[in-house]
């Protein structure tokens, strides 16, 4: 082979993980570009809190919403919701190329196994940032007012926590291989007492105590909080700091159990 052609088709050793893990990203992101209504689909879900659940929230909390806007509080939960919805199910895209075969051929390439779990969730931060953007512009016309810079912070801050929670669902789906029902059951289990102990929805400063306690260990009440944070322009508070750290420690608990299960994954 010429230097040309060496320098053209680097080797796995001259790659490394970083070069491998954009090749399993670009995989990744190729049937998304080509479907990107599915995008717009996933936001239905999130759409239908906004335009039904939101209008109730005004009206029989009211005053019990923190802040003097309801849109203010309850846009950047949905948000959350959407990373949370969005990236926990990802998992199932893995089983169905373990039915296929497509994993177990994958895993036989040159690419390192590492590389296939942090392309994949590094994908999931492309998609819900795009949602997450769209329903930002649509709440807009609505009264939503967020801060431009806490926005980007906001976005960014999602984004780290999808890759975190898109790695914990791979993980999930390694762990169960092709049992479907096992994975949903797992996911649905885990997904709802997560998202309503957040206090995504509802404020839960009124609710029983132990909800409250079951809060204070929940990671993603310090994701929600900081986004509401964010959005309305503190972005030095403590509270986007925590979010920040909960984020992180997300993203790097994920990283480190899915690449651990990929690296015991045979087929």
């Amino acid at each position: 082979m010429s230097r040309l052609d060496t320098a053209s088709h680097p080797t796995p050793a001259r790659r490394g993980i970083v070069g491998d893990s954009m090749i399993v990203l670009v995989r990744e992101l190729r049937p998304v570009v080509r479907e990107p209504f599915s995008l717009i689909f996933g936001l239905v879900q999130p759409l239908v809190f906004l335009g039904l659940f939101g209008p109730l929230l005004a009206g029989s909390v009211g005053g019990g919403v923190p802040g003097a806007d309801v849109w203010q509080w309850f846009v950047p939960g949905i948000l959350v919701m959407i990373t949370l919805f969005g990236c926990s199910t990802t998992g199932a895209n893995l089983q169905m190329e373990m039915q296929t075969g497509a994993h177990e051929r994958l895993l036989v390439t040159p690419l390192s196994r590492s590389s296939q779990l942090t392309g994949r969730s590094l994908k999931e931060m492309a998609p819900l940032v795009v949602q997450a953007l769209i329903v930002v512009l649509v709440m807009i016309p609505f009264g939503f007012a967020p801060n431009p810079a806490g926005a980007v912070l906001g976005l960014a801050l999602l984004a780290v926590l999808g890759v975190g929670l898109g790695s914990l669902s791979y993980a999930l789906a390694l762990a169960v291989r092709k049992q479907e029902w096992m994975f949903w059951a797992v996911q649905q289990t885990v997904l709802f007492p997560a998202m309503i102990l957040s206090g995504l929805l509802l404020p839960l400063d009124s609710g029983p105590r132990w909800m409250q306690v079951a809060a204070l260990v929940n990671p993603l009440t310090y994701v929600v909080d900081a986004e509401r944070s964010l959005f309305a322009g503190d972005i030095l508070s403590s509270t986007a700091a925590w979010g920040a750290v909960a984020a992180l420690l997300t993203a790097g608990l994920g990283l480190a159990v899915g690449i651990r299960a990929i690296h015991r994954s045979t087929d």
